[in-house]
């Protein structure tokens, strides 16, 4: 695409107020109430490299407010460039910053910032009803969450292996208890995996082997739980301070650069969402204590039955999407949106790569 043509279709989809930069977006909350924690997280990106019409696509926390988190503000600067506005892509909640420039010469660093609220979160089991009333989320948002994704099948081994797992279990939470322990209790957390994995659970159970880190384990625990029509869903985010549980494997403040997580959720009919996070028991096995720790250890068995029902609020979420498609790129749609993904001279950056693509995520937790 010329140059001349390249600005003539991106100022057509752009409103003209996204040309003045930096730009704000305000969201209209009620005041926190009490046990609310607010954070704000920066990130800074610049491409290396240049070599072309270049596009950058950064995740942007969850828009809609829940019960652990409400986004409070966004503000972004991206000089240069012909575009820099939010999207929100259809399917899924996953929100981004899109940001492109027509040429190598225009591109410039580009800081993104938000301001998030977060409350730690915990879904109460015990009782044979729930403690709350809980809002039915629609059967079109449940089958949404049911059906099978590139790198999640819901047929053939994975399937068979959770009709196997939940063989004489009965109900939403009770299969699910039963996915769950079976995932902490077959699969590693391998630290040689880059990143946070990729999340390929048919050929983590063909091949019989399941290390990984987080997108790989979670991911497990996710389309087993939809082969057996529970609804589920990985939450892609990023953890943002310090762990107040007594886990220092489970926190991160400061410099969040490398501190991208991957949950998970499943819904259950009369309680709603309910979070879960097997990775981070595995987590906790190999990096709490130097040489690691074994299953029946204190600091495990505690983390593993929390971990069912709970989540700690020191980390936000962006999306729960799989195979996104990026805005304005003709390439393959992405696994999952956790990291800053970029494009230049029509090929994609690699976003594991800081020599290529140099990016930093600050997190500051802001007084109340």
């Amino acid at each position: 695409m010329r140059r001349r043509d390249f600005l003539l279709h991106a100022s057509a989809a752009v409103p003209a107020a996204f040309f003045g930069w930096p730009r704000r977006l305000k969201a209209t909350e009620p005041p926190l109430p009490a046990g609310w924690r607010s954070f704000e997280i920066t990130t800074s990106v610049e491409v290396a490299a240049p070599s072309g019409q270049t596009q950058l696509w950064l995740p942007m926390p969850l828009k809609a407010s829940s019960d652990y988190q409400r986004l409070l503000k966004t503000s972004w600067s991206a000089p240069g460039a012909v575009r820099a506005e939010p999207v929100v892509i259809r399917g899924y909640d996953v929100q981004l910053l899109h940001v492109a420039w027509p040429d190598a010469g225009a591109v410039g660093p580009v800081t993104l910032t938000h301001q998030v609220a977060t409350c730690d979160w915990r879904v109460s089991l015990a009782a044979r009803s729930p403690s709350r009333s809980v809002a039915a989320d629609s059967p079109s948002t449940l089958k949404n969450y049911l059906r099978p994704t590139k790198l999640l099948p819901t047929d053939g081994i994975v399937r068979a292996t959770a009709r196997r797992i939940c063989e004489g279990r009965h109900g939403e939470i009770e299969r699910a208890r039963a996915l769950y322990e079976w995932v902490v209790e077959n699969t590693t957390r391998d630290p040689k995996t880059p990143g946070c994995g990729m999340g390929d659970v048919a050929s983590m159970l063909q091949s019989g082997y399941l290390g990984g880190k987080c997108a790989d384990i979670n991911a497990l625990f996710v389309a087993l739980a939809r082969s057996v029509e529970i609804p589920a869903r990985d939450a892609y985010g990023v953890r943002v301070a310090d762990s107040r549980l007594g886990y220092k494997s489970l926190g991160r403040s400061g410099d969040v650069s490398k501190a991208q997580h991957c949950r998970a959720e499943f819904y259950a009919r009369d309680y709603g969402w309910i979070p879960v996070d097997p990775a981070d028991v595995r987590k906790v096995m190999l990096e709490e204590n130097p040489g690691g720790l074994p299953m029946n250890d204190p600091r495990v068995r505690a983390a593993r039955d929390r971990l069912f029902g709970s989540w700690e609020m020191n980390w936000v979420a962006y999306n729960h999407g799989h195979d996104v498609a990026l805005p304005g790129s003709a390439m393959t749609p992405i696994a999952f949106l956790m990291y800053p993904n970029g494009e230049t001279g029509g090929e994609r950056v690699n976003s594991l790569d800081p020599a290529s693509f140099r990016y930093q995520i600050h997190s500051r937790e802001l007084e109340s």
